[in-house]
């Protein structure tokens, strides 16, 4: 499953509150997504937390805010063994042009990944400073350097080998994609890997995205025909 969670400003505007005080309120969702997915055995979700564009267009005191949400819930991760990902061993992956973010936080995620590194009962991927077109002009650049250097024959290539070059590398494409907040498009998530997966729209912004509309989204998945281009 991949989930875009749009709407945490508009909420916060509405009732006037600081813009950046809605993305705390979407961070408390994210572990009520977790504790939903574990009921119905979902074992893989994508989060997409903070895309490219945002990073350079939003005001700096809101990405600030952003990544001093971001340090206080990876240090407590670090810090607490009863957080609901030691809890359900949840394995984190931080995906996503990472070297953008500040210098401690990229450490703090490093941290979060390796402690977690050997979970495996739920698969947990956070995509920041992400654009799918840029994840996949980037592959395109790593293999065309492992040509180059004659490690891939290019005759060779195909869509298997040109997944391990994506940052989303060793997890399946998403079946289900929810977007809340309105808008109904796919802003730049997962450009390759959703191909042929099913999206649902919800109306509600994320922190008001409830455990009601997480089940929606699953029935009607289960509703629908894949036919996967045939």
């Amino acid at each position: 499953m991949g989930i875009i969670p749009d709407g945490n400003r508009r909420l916060a505007k509405k009732l006037m509150e600081k813009p950046w005080k809605g993305h705390e309120w979407g961070v408390g969702k994210i572990k009520d997504v977790l504790k939903w997915a574990k009921e119905t055995g979902i074992k893989v979700i994508t989060f997409y937390l903070l895309s490219l564009e945002n990073l350079k267009k939003r005001p700096k005191r809101e990405k600030d805010y952003l990544f001093s949400i971001a340090r206080r819930e990876l240090k407590d991760i670090l810090g607490n063994k009863k957080h609901i990902i030691h809890k359900n061993r949840v394995k984190i992956k931080f995906f996503g042009r990472l070297d953008l973010v500040p210098n401690d936080l990229q450490e703090l995620m490093r941290k979060v990944t390796e402690m977690t590194k050997n979970y495996s009962n739920y698969f947990l991927n956070l995509a920041i400073a992400y654009g799918g077109r840029q994840e996949i002009v980037d592959a395109s650049k790593r293999l065309a350097i492992d040509v180059k250097k004659g490690i891939i024959n290019p005759e060779k290539v195909d869509e298997k080998t040109f997944r391990e070059y994506l940052w989303t590398n060793g997890f399946p494409d998403p079946d289900l994609i929810i977007r809340t907040g309105g808008e109904k498009r796919i802003s730049n998530f997962l450009i390759f890997q959703s191909s042929y997966s099913e999206l649902v729209f919800f109306d509600v912004m994320w922190p008001e995205f409830c455990k009601r509309h997480f089940f929606q989204a699953i029935e009607e998945f289960k509703r629908r025909e894949r036919r996967f281009g045939r």
